[in-house]
């Protein structure tokens, strides 16, 4: 039986957010597998604040930290790490570059034996770029000059949702990304709109609002509210 996922507004290893992450180890091995590999082109200094992050977060939970290095392809196919991400209680992905993160683990060793796991009943859990990239869609948000800016395949794991992280900031970052998700979710597939500080715990299709905030189903006809303690349906 699938584990239980947790789709994160922001806030991954914060303070704020330790009692999803302690509720998603309850009754799990004792291994918290970490990685940042959405910030993989940031410098060394975030990286280590990265690791630091994860790592306190691990030791106030009382369980193992494995901060993996995962960065870039290469490092996503190493069979150490691999070992590594086995007999975890949760994986989390965190933060940072949605379309760098989906196309560094796509159809690599370290992304397979994540899915192995979960599908064997371990917790998942993304924070914002984690959570959109765990979907079959990524839009492009970082755009640079002489780049590929084009969107992006997600990870493909939960093909009937969309997400949109950092929601009840979003609009102000980029104005256009409700309309640009609309635009590329088919019907059949619920786009929703995550707040900060805020999780959806569940799947694949019921999720129950986590957190501080809301969470809000998106359609071209407006949006509908869910808060903390309600519970949302997918197709």
């Amino acid at each position: 039986m699938s584990g239980t996922i947790a789709l994160v507004g922001s806030g991954e290893w914060l303070p704020v957010m330790l009692d999803v992450e302690r509720e998603l180890l309850n009754n799990q091995n004792p291994v918290y597998v970490q990685l940042s590999t959405a910030a993989g082109q940031e410098s060394p200094a975030r990286l280590e604040h990265w690791k630091n992050l994860a790592q306190t977060q691990a030791k106030t939970l009382n369980v193992e930290s494995r901060w993996l290095p995962v960065f870039d392809q290469d490092s996503a196919n190493n069979p150490e790490f691999v070992e590594k991400i086995k007999d975890a209680g949760l994986i989390y992905l965190s933060g940072g570059d949605p379309t760098y993160l989906a196309e560094t683990l796509r159809d690599s060793l370290v992304w397979n034996v994540i899915v192995e796991e979960w599908r064997n009943g371990a917790s998942l859990a993304g924070c914002s770029a984690g959570a959109m990239a765990l979907t079959t869609w990524v839009p492009k948000m970082r755009i640079k000059i002489g780049k590929n800016n084009e969107d992006v395949k997600g990870l493909g794991l939960l093909p009937n949702i969309r997400v949109i992280p950092h929601f009840d900031r979003m609009l102000g970052w980029i104005p256009d990304i409700i309309t640009r998700y609309l635009l590329n979710t088919p019907p059949g597939v619920t786009l929703v709109g995550i707040d900060e500080n805020t999780a959806l715990v569940g799947g694949v299709n019921s999720w129950t609002v986590k957190g501080e905030q809301s969470v809000w189903i998106l359609t071209h006809e407006g949006r509908e509210e869910f808060k903390v303690g309600q519970t949302l349906l997918t197709n």
